[in-house]
C-alpha cells in the first residue's frame, strides 16, 4: 500500500493527489501553504497549556462538545474495549478557548479551513460522472455555512507503564467528517490499516515527515460517495524507549458539512454525527 507524496504546486497535484484519496484513503503533501514555523508555536503553546491547571477551567459541554476533555473521559474508538490515551481540546471559532491561544488558533483554523475547501475542490473536480452523480448536492456546497468544522488540539502523553494491557494512544478508527487535515506531528505513530496481497490486513507507517501535511478521508464522504473515496482505519500507536518519555502534540481539522446535508438515503450530516458520538461514549 503506498500513500502518494504529492507536490502541492505540481501541475497534475490535483488528480495525484484524489487518485491517492482513491486508492489508500489517505494522502500526503509537501510545499504546501501552511508553515511549518506556525505549527511548532501552536504545539509549543498548547503543550503548556495541557501542563498547566488552566486546562480545568474550559472542561468540555456535552451540549456544544467544545472546550478541554481529560484522559478520563477520552475517546474509546468504535468497536474497542479501552480509552485511547489522549487528552485534547476542541476548537470551533464560535466556543471558548483560553484568550492568549485564541489568536494563533483561529488564524490556523482560517488558513487550514481555506486549504481544506480547496482540496475537497480538487475531490468533487475528479470524483468520476457516475460517483458524483449520487452527491445530493456540490461536495464544495456542503461546507457553505457549516459550523461544525473542528480543530482538535491532541495531545497524548508520556507513557507511564502503567497503562491497561492493550491500550493505545489512538486505537483503530475512522475519522466522521468530509476531510481530515494533519500537520506532521512533533513525534511518530501514524499508521493506516492496509491490504496485502493474501486480502489480509496490515498496518503500514503514514510518511510523516515534518512539514508533511497528512490529508485523509472521513466516513461522511464515503457515505456520500458510496465507497468510492474509502474511510480507511488509522491508528497511533505506543512508542517505546526514549519516545514513551516525550508527548506527542497533533492537529488535526476535521472538515465537516452543514447539519442538514443529506449524506445518501440513510443518513443527513448530523445524524451521522450524533450516532458516531454516542458510540464513541463521549454524548448519550
Amino acid at each position: 500500500m503506498q500513500v502518494q507524496v504529492v507536490d502541492y504546486r505540481a501541475a497534475d497535484a490535483a488528480e495525484q493527489f484524489t487518485r491517492s484519496l482513491h486508492e489508500t484513503g489517505f494522502g500526503v503533501l509537501v510545499n504546501h501553504p501552511i508553515q511549518q514555523a506556525q505549527v511548532e508555536k501552536i504545539y509549543a503553546d498548547w503543550l503548556n497549556f495541557f501542563n498547566s491547571e488552566e486546562k480545568q477551567q474550559f472542561a468540555f459541554s456535552k451540549e456544544t462538545q467544545d472546550g478541554y476533555f481529560s484522559t478520563e473521559i477520552s475517546e474509546t474508538a468504535k468497536g474497542a474495549a479501552l480509552k485511547d490515551i489522549k487528552e485534547y481540546f476542541h476548537y470551533y471559532p464560535w466556543g471558548r478557548v483560553p484568550p492568549h491561544l485564541q489568536g494563533e488558533a483561529q488564524a490556523y483554523f482560517d488558513q487550514a479551513n481555506s486549504l481544506a475547501q480547496e482540496l475537497l475542490s480538487w475531490v468533487e473536480r475528479y470524483t468520476p460522472a457516475e460517483i458524483a452523480r449520487h452527491y445530493r448536492e456540490p461536495l464544495s456546497n456542503m461546507i457553505k455555512g457549516s459550523k461544525q468544522t473542528l480543530l482538535r488540539v491532541l495531545r497524548y502523553p508520556p507513557l507511564s507503564g502503567q497503562e491497561p494491557a492493550g491500550a493505545l494512544r489512538a486505537a483503530a478508527h475512522g475519522d466522521i467528517n468530509l476531510l481530515t487535515i494533519l500537520p506532521a506531528a512533533n513525534e511518530p505513530g501514524l499508521q493506516v490499516l492496509g491490504k496485502t496481497d493474501d486480502g489480509n490486513g496490515a498496518w503500514f507507517d503514514v510518511p510523516c515527515d515534518f512539514g508533511m501535511l497528512i490529508i485523509n478521508i472521513g466516513d461522511m464522504l464515503q457515505e456520500a460517495s458510496q465507497g468510492y473515496y474509502p474511510s480507511t482505519q488509522h491508528r497511533v500507536v505506543n512508542p517505546t524507549g526514549d519516545g514513551a518519555k516525550r508527548s506527542r502534540i497533533s492537529l488535526p481539522l476535521f472538515l465537516h458539512p452543514r447539519n442538514d446535508v443529506v449524506l445518501s438515503d440513510r443518513y443527513t450530516a448530523d445524524e451521522y454525527l450524533q450516532e458516531r458520538l454516542r458510540e464513541l461514549g463521549v454524548k448519550t
